[in-house]
């Protein structure tokens, strides 16, 4: 699929961004997320705790994530079949597993927002249409954030994930916007800045944790906070006046 690369001249009319690590920080809450599930499972069914470490849960689910194309963008689909499996292997009731990936749900969203992230949210969407996409699967709505975004894709939802063009091309359709008037802001270098880029989006790198860069990616600005997005925005709706002007 040829995507054109996003104009350095045309305005954007909308923002879309990647949820874990670019609106809250996430290595920590899913560490606690896997001890409530691995607690629970302990309760409910201790021949799998007895039988499976977490680390022996995590190395289960690698080893399935291979086995159905599925898993490669319903991450939610692959922790309940990893689940599923570990529970069969200990002659454990398997049904359960839905109970459990309640738990583990409601704790993966326990969240906190960077504090930078709703006061930006509400001046941008004051000027822009936002949007997010996501390969995880974050609950917006349990979050508190849902309302600032007018559509929200997720990965295990939209049937396909990031790096593919066709989610980040859905998004812009979904906002009746083109992709070269679309900025995508997010932390990841491949998933996010490379894959927006490729789908002829815009894309501002947002680099929370001092993270450096591959030499081949080379994003529109590299952002430590959505206020430097903001004022990024505005530099270049600047620039381009000034620009107008001249000519």
């Amino acid at each position: 699929m040829t995507v054109k690369s996003a104009s350095m001249h045309a305005p954007i009319k909308a923002v879309l961004f990647d949820l874990d690590d670019t609106l809250w920080p996430l290595e920590a809450v899913i560490k606690r997320a896997e001890v409530m599930l691995y607690d629970w499972l302990a309760l409910h069914t201790p021949g799998v705790t007895r039988q499976f470490s977490n680390e022996k849960l995590q190395a289960l689910r690698a080893e399935l994530s291979t086995t159905d194309p599925r898993y490669r963008f319903d991450l939610w689909s692959l922790r309940h079949a990893t689940l599923v499996h570990a529970c069969k292997q200990c002659g454990e009731n398997d049904a359960l597993m839905e109970q459990a990936m309640a738990v583990f749900s409601e704790a993966r969203n326990a969240v906190t927002p960077f504090d930078d992230v709703v006061p930006a949210l509400t001046r941008l969407g004051e000027r822009y249409a936002l949007g997010s996409i996501s390969n995880g699967f974050a609950d917006l709505q349990s979050i508190g954030l849902a309302d600032h975004f007018r559509i929200s894709l997720a990965a295990h939802q939209f049937g396909s994930a990031k790096p593919d063009p066709e989610i980040f091309l859905a998004a812009c359709d979904a906002l009746s916007v083109a992709p070269h008037e679309t900025l995508y802001v997010g932390d990841d270098p491949l998933l996010d800045i490379q894959a927006a880029q490729n789908a002829g989006l815009h894309a501002v790198w947002m680099n929370r944790f001092a993270r450096t860069l591959p030499g081949h990616i080379v994003p529109a600005a590299s952002c430590s906070t959505l206020h430097e997005v903001d004022n990024w925005l505005s530099s270049r709706v600047n620039a381009i006046a000034g620009n107008a002007a001249r000519n």
